[in-house]
This record gives structure tokens, sequence and C-alpha cells, in this order.
């Protein structure tokens, strides 16, 4: 920014005011103008710092700088860093409720209850399911009873399927192709 045209200004105001006057005082003011071009920069300069300053201040980040380059003055605008782009924390979720008790899992004592996951033959799924229906249960509830029991029973509940069994088998009739066993083992 060129300040010369603004002390220019202020030299030829004050010779105009000083021409009103006599001619010692028009003389004086003649001097006074050439003396005012180092004056009148150097609080142009100071005035213009301030705004500077001033502007700085109120900006969120970065600042306004006034820089002497010869004879002009010169503004630097610094930006200032970009604020870093941070994703927001995920929220946490929600602690799980604990399934009620009507549906068979029921809390151990300390109030945990564990998930599994089970992968069943589509077939067998659906004997469990009618199973479950016919005890007027869920299929879960009827799962859960089923694990309970085999795992609070001291003995193997192994049901042998005989009746297809003709007279006079051999004593061992698992030697034999196409016989069944169903229950726990």
């Amino acid at each position: 920014m060129d300040i010369t045209p603004y002390v220019a200004g202020l030299r030829r105001d004050l010779v105009t005011a000083a021409e009103a006057g006599s001619d010692d005082i028009r003389a004086a003011a003649e001097r006074l103008a050439m003396a005012i071009d180092p004056a009148a920069r150097l609080v142009l300069m100071e005035v213009l710092s301030d705004a500077a300053s001033q502007i700085s201040a109120e900006l969120p980040r970065g600042s306004v700088e006034v820089r002497l380059a010869g004879r002009d003055v010169e503004f630097v605008v610094d930006p200032g860093a970009p604020e870093p782009l941070v994703p927001p924390a995920p929220p946490v979720p929600p602690a799980p409720p604990a399934p009620p008790s009507p549906d068979g899992a029921e809390p151990d004592a300390d109030g945990t209850v564990a998930r599994v996951s089970l992968r069943l033959p589509d077939a067998l799924k659906q004997q469990a399911e009618a199973r479950a229906a016919d005890a007027g249960q869920s299929l879960n509830t009827w799962l859960v009873a089923a694990v309970r029991a085999a795992a609070t029973r001291d003995t193997s509940d192994v049901a042998i399927d005989l009746t297809s069994l003709p007279l006079g088998a051999p004593a061992d009739p698992f030697q034999r192709r196409g016989r069944r066993m169903t229950g726990w083992s």
C-alpha cells in the first residue's frame, strides 16, 4: 500500500492553511511541510499496525501483520493452520438388557447370561420347534431346558429303538446297518 498520497495530502492541507497568514507564516509552513514527511509516515504506520493487531485479535485463528517494504506498507495475512477434522467419537452402545426369565435363560448367581450361536440342520431345527410348540414353549426356552437337563444328570440317558430288530438278531444291535440310536449320550 502506497501511503505517499496521504502524506502529500497532509502537506497540501498545511500549506493551504498557512496561505491565510503572512509571508513568514507561509514560509514556515512550507519548511514544515517538507519536514513532516517522515513523521507522517511513521504515524500512519503506527495506526495501521494498531488496526492490524485489533483485526488479528478478532480472528478465530491466524493474524494480520503490517510490514514496511521500502516506502510502501504491506499487509500480510496469515490464515493460520486449519483446524484438524476429528471425527466425533462414536456413542457408547447401551448395555444389553438381561433376558427375561420366562424365556428360559436364568442368569447365574452373578447376573450373567451367556449367548451361544447354535447351528442345526434344518430338519433337526424343525423337529425341535415342533417339540417346543407341543410343550407350549419358545424354542429358546425348550433348548435351555434340554441343555439344563442334560447338564444336571449324573448318568447318561440313552434311548435305543429296538423295535425294528428282527427276532433272533445278534447280541450287539449296532453291528447291523439301518439301526438308530436316540437320546443323550
